[in-house]
């Protein structure tokens, strides 16, 4: 019986990620790679053509890199961006026919699912029954709370429509201005207050961990923490107190855009959307009355791995 490596593509709104394992799960390749297809699009509601060129290459490069591990399995998914754009279809087909990938789209639903597969891994040591994980992407995040298992039951969900690169632009907050800034915080309060009530999440009080997926957490620990290079595995599965991320959320928002640049946690590619995205974040976990937070980068792609790993 030939054993077989599994890949897992992962394209969001700003980043694409791609993971390969062994038939033991270990990890053979793991890489994000940052595509911006939803730069520009909020103007139009369309992938722009320096977007569609960038994935494309994404996608080519990535194909070639599961031939060279020879992947017998893979699934490739597409998230918001992909369900927003008026040409999402166009660019799916494109995928198809000139990196040979079948690239699904996802609703809000599945994806909060995968992510609560990948972020469970993060929390097998905890004792609550219950987990809260949010997922701040480029064009949505996606707050579910579900039960503490590798095999979690949603027991509610909702997407909000506003990640960071989609607020950036809507917010004009690619520099950190106060006003702007309350007026996204505020839109953000009102969905995550309304999760909360609709969770009940009151009565899992004491019985709950809260886990954020994503890099932004993983960025801010390194910021708070003063650690340099960024490195993204140092701080998957950190424990950190929500405080700790208030000063990094600080030190962010005193920045300058080359500062933001320059910096080894933000660099060139998130420096337009890093004040938008420290809005949102900080905000989810204000509202959910999280003290401390586990940063989580296994994720979607993860949870992708394991379910084909398991035959589904």
């Amino acid at each position: 019986m030939t054993l077989q490596n599994t890949a897992a593509i992962d394209l969001g709104t700003n980043s694409c990620r791609l993971l390969i394992v062994d038939a033991q799960g270990n990890t053979l390749y793991k890489n994000a790679i940052s595509t911006r297809m939803g730069e520009g699009m909020s103007a139009h509601n369309r992938f722009t053509d320096e977007a569609i060129k960038r994935g494309v290459e994404c996608f080519c490069s990535f194909k070639m890199l599961m031939d060279q591990y020879k992947v017998d399995k893979y699934r490739a998914i597409a998230t918001a961006a992909c369900r927003m754009a008026e040409n999402g279809a166009y660019f799916v087909d494109l995928i198809k026919r000139q990196a040979n990938i079948e690239l699904e789209v996802i609703d809000a639903y599945e994806e909060a699912r995968l992510n609560l597969l990948g972020g469970m891994l993060n929390v097998q040591n905890e004792t609550c029954k219950y987990a809260v994980v949010y997922d701040l992407g480029g064009g949505s995040t996606e707050i579910s709370l579900a039960t503490r298992s590798l095999t979690p039951e949603i027991l509610h969900t909702i997407s909000i429509p506003w990640g960071a690169r989609n607020s950036s632009e809507k917010f004009n907050l690619v520099d950190y201005d106060q006003e702007k800034a309350a007026k996204l915080a505020d839109e953000i309060s009102g969905y995550v207050r309304k999760f909360v009530k609709d969770a009940k999440l009151s009565d899992y009080a004491g019985d709950v961990c809260f886990i954020a997926t994503s890099s932004t957490p993983l960025r801010l620990a390194h910021i708070a923490e003063g650690w340099t290079p960024y490195k993204r595995d140092r701080a998957d599965g950190m424990k950190i107190a929500a405080k700790e991320f208030d000063k990094a959320v600080s030190l962010v928002q005193a920045m300058s855009s080359e500062e933001r640049m320059l910096h080894s946690s933000i660099g060139p590619s998130r420096a337009d959307i890093f004040n938008s995205a420290c809005v949102i974040f900080s905000q989810i976990y204000r509202d959910l009355g999280a003290g401390e937070l586990v940063a989580s980068l296994k994720s979607a792609v993860d949870g992708i791995v394991m379910e084909l790993q398991n035959g589904n």
